[in-house]
């Protein structure tokens, strides 16, 4: 199998200071990419600013031999996101690649949770993948080419304790990813999401000593794969977690129809409405809103017609 290289490509990678992101950058450059590192180099709250960890990377990326260049704007405003996205332009003329991989944590039971500690997760998280997008987008799309990463979790999947800002934050971003690969589908742009999980700073108070390898370079090669031109996939959900790669999916059951519901009725038919023996996927590219709609229109017509 001949070699995956990133010769001429531009990639901003934000996040990129610490664990997964660094591994990301590294990865890329490694393989010829231009890399545009961003990191403001918070605590992992998201307090303060340090630009040492975004050089660091920076360092080490000049002294394997590759290019790199350090950005410690913040992806929570969208002046921040678009200053993100001007420093490739400024230091190298074009964008080909976007992995947003920046993030934060502020845990709370949603009892304590205050509205402060909710927006500020949401503002990294979901508001930092849009302010990020928002400027590239628009430049990937005159160029014809695009690859745009953005990051979800198991959290937003299924939810866990103590994190509603950060599960209802990583949501938004497969919903924001679908829309991204629909309107980029004709023009060269591809958008996906990587469920990663891996032993960073995120995993701080977690007993990990009984887990296996789990490091960020299980999971590099598969944003490096959804990053590079010969990704073949679009509006899809891969997840990497010590050494597995799997696709998430939402799935339907294939349905109960009636020509009008009763609550008791609804309570009656809940297992056959549960019933995901035959799931239903509808991808969201091509047209997974309206093969949505489709399957509805045509079992209620099908039980109308022969009842």
């Amino acid at each position: 199998m001949a070699e995956l290289k990133f010769d001429d490509r531009v990639a901003v990678i934000t996040g990129a200071g610490r664990g997964l992101g660094r591994a990301y950058a590294l990865l890329l450059a490694s393989k010829g990419a231009k890399v545009v590192v961003n990191d403001i180099g918070a605590s992992l709250t998201g307090n303060g600013v340090d630009a040492g960890p975004a050089q660091a990377v920076v360092d080490e990326i000049r002294a394997a031999g590759g290019e790199a260049v350090a950005c410690t704007e913040t992806v929570a405003t969208p002046d921040g996101g678009k200053a993100i996205i001007e420093a490739a332009l400024d230091h190298y003329g074009r964008i080909d690649i976007l992995i947003h991989n920046a993030g934060n944590v502020r845990r709370a039971s949603l009892k304590a949770m205050s509205s402060d500690d909710f927006d500020a997760v949401i503002d990294v998280h979901l508001r930092g993948a849009f302010h990020v997008v928002r400027p590239a987008f628009p430049l990937m799309c005159a160029t014809h080419y695009g690859r745009i990463v953005l990051t979800s979790s198991i959290g937003g999947l299924y939810g866990n304790h103590g994190v509603a800002n950060y599960a209802a934050a990583k949501a938004g971003v497969i919903g924001l990813s679908n829309v991204i690969a629909l309107e980029g589908a004709a023009e060269g742009v591809q958008c996906n999401v990587i469920v990663p999980a891996a032993e960073s700073r995120m995993a701080e108070g977690i007993d990990t000593s009984a887990y296996p390898p789990w490091g960020p370079e299980l999971v590099a090669p598969v944003v490096g794969w959804l990053a590079h031109e010969s990704c073949s996939i679009t509006g899809e959900i891969l997840i990497a977690l010590a050494g597995r790669v799997a696709k998430a999916v939402v799935a339907e059951s294939p349905g109960v129809y009636r020509p009008s519901w009763s609550v008791e009725q609804v309570g009656e038919d809940i297992d056959a409405i549960r019933d995901m023996t035959s799931p239903m996927v509808f991808p969201a590219v091509p047209d997974g809103h309206v093969e949505h709609i489709r399957y509805s229109f045509e079992m209620a017509r099908a039980e109308a017609r022969y009842g």
